[in-house]
């Protein structure tokens, strides 16, 4: 048993508990954060999971996802269970759990721990008294230009005074940062792989905004005239600031307001739960984003066009996919609008590419071989865009099984891109439509087909996507990513991902690929396509060539140029 688990274990008689809960998530419910007491816990590295620490047992609760990889970093310690179960869990039925009411919304402890338990909220997260993550960051708070984001703040704050107005409240609390982000049209530092600026924001029905963050990363914010002195609150200083409001009511996100700011809100405040209207105006791109978004996929499908011709054609060195991952990110920097990567790069060679969110290190890599199928998921911020893409490769000629797999996900792959969404217009429905040619072979994979995707933001947004669950209506200006796969453990993983966008024409609506990178044709076994969908990828290969050949060198442009 770990040392640190057993320190924990020891404070469990101090504050008359019987176990203690620790989620992956940071205190402003990023996906991506600085802070991982997760990992420190249980050494479990994924981006989502939950850990519960018992006097004699421990267990750790992870997605589908991530099933291999948490057998890996935590099986030793930890018993492993699917996510899905841990609602209605009576596995700590009768007994006394702390957590910290800063990482967990009301929402979440009434779904899975308050019908069997008892709940003690600790204001000192005991992982923290074990180990505590500092991270210095005065990464100035940076604004976008309407030309850029091609809505101004004005416009977006009208919108949710009209909404408070339509739902009689007096003030809406923002509690999720990237939602601020949006309607400020600001950006930060705070956060790996997003411009996320750490902070909170207050709208009353009249206009009027507080920003709740760290005062010495607005300072530019002032000096640009975004905001003034009287519209900033350092958070410390927001208790005394809220108690002197005036008003009745608060609405809040259940999804994204933590207990900690509830009780605080509702000790003067009516609460009105909602979820935040923020998420539903910012998943609908307008025409501005979207021709931001389409020129960042245009770098970046350069940049991955030449890594794999690089590592197809050119290299013949032994490389690890730690090599491969550096060789990507150094094609990318080569554009100067490349900021960073959007997520840590997935590149996982033969069984590790079986590992969903497999991340490779120098200690634990694979050399790629010749025979193995490799697996790259990446993806990046540039100025002004975020990208992410999967492609799955070949080095030599492929067992005939890989490519029959391979061609069932391109075939779902192709029908999710082509779907009619008058006929089909939500993301439970297009869900079937990926995975039905690899469900007819008794086949499927553990993760959703789609996920919603911001403008210069999170690369993982809701609330749409395609899923098996959401029934959230797919509507013009949505961006959603378009990835099914198949993974067999310890031999190979397959995934096809482009982003697309959702675009209407008179009275069409579908989906419009954005990535501009070439599907591995080595793979695919032709004779199971049909004439509709070899007609597909002879289109969407002539439009990479189309957008991207100009940026290529001659070799790389007839290189390209073989798959139209």
């Amino acid at each position: 048993m770990s040392v640190k688990i057993n320190i924990l274990r020891s404070k469990f008689k101090k504050y008359n508990i019987d176990g203690y809960i620790i989620p992956k998530n940071d205190d402003y419910f990023t996906e991506y954060s600085k802070i991982n007491r997760l990992k420190i816990i249980s050494k479990f590295s994924g981006s989502a999971g939950l850990a519960v620490i018992l006097k004699k047992k421990n267990y750790l609760f992870t997605d589908g996802r991530y099933t291999i990889q948490s057998q890996i970093e935590s099986g030793k310690n930890f018993k492993i269970i699917n996510a899905e179960k841990l609602i209605n869990c009576d596995l700590f039925k009768g007994l006394k759990l702390g957590l910290d009411p800063k990482l967990f919304t009301y929402q979440q402890i009434k779904k899975f721990f308050f019908k069997h338990n008892k709940i003690e909220f600790i204001q000192n997260n005991l992982i923290d008294q074990i180990e505590k993550q500092k991270f210095k960051n005065t990464y100035p708070f940076f604004s976008l230009n309407k030309n850029i984001v091609g809505e101004s703040s004005k416009s977006k704050i009208n919108k949710i005074s009209n909404y408070l107005k339509q739902n009689k409240s007096d003030f809406i609390f923002i509690s999720a940062p990237e939602n601020v982000a949006w309607l400020l049209n600001i950006r930060g530092s705070d956060v790996p792989n997003s411009p996320i600026p750490n902070s909170r924001l207050i709208i009353s029905k009249t206009k009027k905004i507080l920003l709740i963050s760290d005062i010495k990363k607005c300072k530019k914010l002032l000096k640009d005239k975004i905001l003034n002195l009287n519209q900033l609150v350092d958070t410390k200083k927001f208790p005394d600031k809220l108690m002197r409001l005036k008003g009745k009511n608060f609405i809040i996100d259940g999804n994204s307001c933590s207990i900690f700011f509830e009780d605080m809100i509702k000790s003067k405040f009516e609460i009105i739960k909602r979820e935040d209207p923020t998420y539903f105006y910012k998943s609908i791109k307008n025409k501005i984003e979207i021709n931001n978004m389409k020129k960042a996929h245009i770098y970046d499908g350069v940049a991955l066009t030449k890594f794999i011709y690089w590592i197809k054609n050119i290299n013949k060195k032994k490389i690890t996919e730690v090599d491969a991952q550096n060789k990507l990110e150094k094609f990318r920097k080569m554009n100067k609008n490349f900021l960073y990567p959007s997520f840590d790069t997935i590149a996982g060679s033969g069984k590790n590419g079986a590992i969903v969110h497999y991340r490779a290190n120098k200690k634990n890599c694979k050399i790629i071989k010749n025979k193995d199928i490799f697996l790259c998921d990446s993806g990046g911020q540039y100025k002004y865009g975020t990208t992410d893409v999967t492609r799955t490769i070949c080095f030599s000629k492929p067992d005939l099984f890989i490519k029959k797999i391979f061609t069932y996900v391109l075939k779902g792959h192709i029908a999710v891109a082509t779907t009619n969404l008058k006929k089909d217009s939500f993301g439970k429905k297009i869900d079937q439509r990926a995975r039905n040619y690899l469900k007819k072979n008794n086949l499927d994979y553990a993760h959703g087909t789609g996920h919603g995707v911001g403008f210069f933001l999170n690369v993982h947004e809701g609330p749409q996507s395609i899923s098996k669950f959401n029934k959230i209506k797919i509507k013009e200006g949505m961006i959603l990513s378009n990835e099914p796969g198949y993974y067999k453990k310890g031999k190979f993983g397959i995934r096809i991902e482009n982003l697309v966008y959702v675009k209407k024409i008179k009275n069409k609506i579908f989906f419009e690929n954005l990535t501009q990178a070439p599907i591995e044709k080595d793979l695919i076994n032709f004779e199971l396509l049909n004439s509709s969908e070899k007609n597909y990828l002879f289109k969407y290969h002539l439009n990479v060539y189309t957008n991207i050949s100009k940026y290529l060198n001659l070799k790389e442009k007839k290189w390209l140029a073989s798959f139209i």
